[in-house]
């Protein structure tokens, strides 16, 4: 497939997408995530792709048959102990893409990291590979870290969202600034060449919360979603997938979303 058909298979007809990730056994705990197979199955009807690490991307092939399949090509870990803070590191790349009939890859980049040089590298790397085999590229672009909404400001992610840009990413994923509004966000995606989508992050535990984010989002230009957490360790998966798509492809207010869950 060329590059413009691996990325329709996330983008829909809208320009949009709603992208469950499910890449997280790898960096911490998964209660939800017991059954992906099952999870995959029942969400099918209301999610446009998913992003897999290669043991899922393998085991589930059948299940993802149809949709978006984004590899995730890198480890990424939080802090752990005394343990060296690598961020992140690089495991995958094209070739096992291909191997699994992937339609894009997905890698962290943070910023300011300790470990910047080592994971700018290792995108570039990425980036190279996928200019050779029509594979996008999803640049999952954060401020130094993953979970460090004090630095989510305004001013690093839309630093870090060029970043990701400019470094040559097809996509880039990053979270809604701590605070914004939804005209905050419109400065930052004016300013990037690629479509952004936002993140979800750690689980909300509100609805409304999570639904009003994704509409300031949506409203400030973003062309989609990728919310892992907040959706399969929701009490109804399908019923808050359901939300987010209806906010996402229907323009649908908060207050209807809510009345889908």
């Amino acid at each position: 497939m060329d590059r413009e058909s691996n990325l329709s298979r996330f983008f829909q007809s809208d320009g949009r997408t709603v992208i469950l990730p499910i890449d997280h056994g790898t960096a911490i705990p998964v209660p939800g995530l017991e059954d992906p197979i099952g999870l995959i199955e029942a969400l099918n009807p209301i999610v446009d792709g998913y992003v897999v690490n290669l043991g899922i991307a393998l085991a589930a092939a059948d299940a993802l048959e149809g949709k978006g399949i984004c590899l995730r090509t890198d480890c990424y870990k939080p802090v752990y102990g005394d343990n060296m803070d690598e961020g992140s590191y690089r495991l995958y790349g094209a070739d096992e893409a291909l191997s699994v009939g992937a339609h894009g890859m997905m890698n962290m980049l943070y910023t300011h990291h300790a470990n910047e040089v080592g994971i700018t590298r290792e995108v570039a790397e990425l980036v190279g590979e996928s200019l050779d085999t029509d594979i996008p590229v999803i640049l999952e672009a954060l401020p130094f870290s993953i979970g460090r909404a004090d630095d989510y400001t305004v001013e690093n992610i839309g630093f870090t969202v060029r970043a990701g840009a400019e470094l040559g990413a097809d996509v880039v994923k990053t979270a809604f600034p701590t605070g914004a509004s939804a005209d905050d966000f419109k400065a930052i995606v004016d300013a990037c060449p690629v479509p952004v989508i936002i993140l979800g992050g750690c689980t909300m535990g509100d609805d409304e919360a999570l639904l009003t984010m994704v509409k300031k989002a949506i409203d400030g230009g973003a062309s989609g979603i990728a919310v892992g957490r907040n959706v399969w360790q929701h009490a109804e998966p399908a019923k808050i997938a359901a939300a987010l798509n209806a906010i996402v492809h229907d323009e649908a207010s908060v207050e209807s979303a809510l009345k889908l869950t």
